[in-house]
């Protein structure tokens, strides 16, 4: 096949990370060196991500779910309490509190944003709640303000799971600075990757000891060893860390050019917007573009979404559904009882939600090709009666 073929013989993958010469070389730098773990590299990012963030501390760990799992853990809550977040997520968001014998009280999410509804987190609370996660869902950072307010209110914990917006903000500050700690993710589909990755930022020199301790099996600082709490192998090697490094000191640039992508799908969806709904645009906040998700609109009948990606993927264009609601996952069915219509909003979304391809690189070329295969599919498909 030659190079001049059309893009749509291709396959068109749901993300792709974006790495220079810059990253091969910061790497290509450590495997150099005689230390491969706990060395130079991650203090650099762990100082990186710590000045990025306007946080006094940064821990780096092997994954977004081992910085979740970490900062559950140092907030030593009770077992059994129950911290309110959000059912449409990733999984791991609800699975870090399981691993600590914490009861994940769902709250139903905001349709335009797809973040917590802090009305309803309001109303959820009860006296065994004792945190809230909230996620940033999207890159869209959630109503930090507004859950500070009832965090201090009702003396509660409270954790962002960061893991899809690095480089993000409200009202001018970081995504990182807000609650007692946040946890971020460096996966390959994200903004910036370190391969597995994650991070925990924070302004508590204390959560911020123990995080340290826990991704070292527990292990005290004075380099004996020596461990006084249960712990886990969550360390980040310094590969990764030099991979994160590197992409950090292209946040900025990484961060547009996703946003080009975006308002190029903006546009070329705009013909289809009586079918697809198109990500909003929330104010007052600094979005960083994770994901492209779009929503079929109400008209369509039940199984349309997955038609849909069926026949996207299909042609070669990579999609996915995001998110599947947590609490209709299997293993949360039968260990709590929730069924469908628990949190309807949740779910209205889950069931009509379709990530397309999005990564920094797209050209004009494959965005076309994305929504001209929309343009086709979607008359197609069942409609409601």
């Amino acid at each position: 096949m030659s190079q001049s073929a059309p893009c749509s013989t291709t396959r068109l993958p749901l993300a792709r990370p974006d790495l220079s010469s810059h990253e091969r070389e910061q790497v290509r730098e450590v495997l150099h060196s005689d230390r491969l773990s706990r060395g130079p590299a991650l203090r650099a990012f762990e100082a990186a991500m710590a000045d990025r963030c306007g946080t006094a501390h940064a821990v780096a760990v092997s994954s977004g779910t081992a910085a979740l799992h970490c900062i559950v853990a140092a907030l030593d809550l009770e077992p059994g309490a129950e911290v309110l977040t959000t059912p449409f997520s990733f999984v791991a968001s609800s699975n870090a509190l399981l691993y600590e014998d914490l009861r994940p009280r769902f709250v139903d999410v905001d349709p335009g944003t797809y973040n917590l509804d802090v009305g309803r987190v309001a109303d959820a609370l009860t006296p065994a709640t004792e945190a809230i996660l909230a996620v940033d869902v999207f890159g869209v950072p959630a109503d930090w303000p507004a859950l500070t307010a009832l965090a201090e209110k009702h003396d509660l914990a409270l954790i962002d799971d960061a893991c899809e917006a690095v480089g993000a903000s409200v009202q001018g500050h970081p995504i990182g600075t807000w609650g007692d700690a946040a946890g971020f993710g460096f996966y390959p589909n994200k903004q910036i990757t370190t391969g597995e990755g994650g991070c925990i930022t924070t302004d508590d020199a204390d959560l911020a000891r123990h995080c340290r301790a826990l991704r070292n099996q527990g292990r005290t600082p004075d380099g004996r060893m020596r461990h006084d709490r249960l712990g886990y192998n969550y360390r980040l090697d310094e590969m990764s860390a030099a991979l994160g490094c590197a992409q950090l000191d292209r946040l900025d640039a990484l961060l547009d050019r996703r946003a080009a992508v975006a308002e190029m799908y903006r546009e070329a969806l705009a013909p289809l917007a009586d079918d697809v709904v198109r990500p909003g645009r929330p104010a007052d906040v600094g979005r960083s573009w994770f994901v492209y998700v779009v929503r079929l609109r109400d008209h369509f009948g039940p199984g349309a979404r997955d038609q849909l990606m069926d026949r996207l993927q299909a042609r070669g264009v990579g999609c996915a559904p995001y998110f599947p609601a947590i609490h209709l996952q299997p293993y949360y069915r039968d260990r709590f009882g929730f069924a469908p219509g628990d949190f309807p909003v949740c779910e209205a979304a889950s069931a009509r939600t379709l990530a397309l391809p999005f990564f920094g690189d797209m050209g004009r070329g494959d965005v076309t090709r994305v929504a001209e295969a929309l343009a086709e599919i979607l008359p197609t498909l069942p409609r409601s009666s």
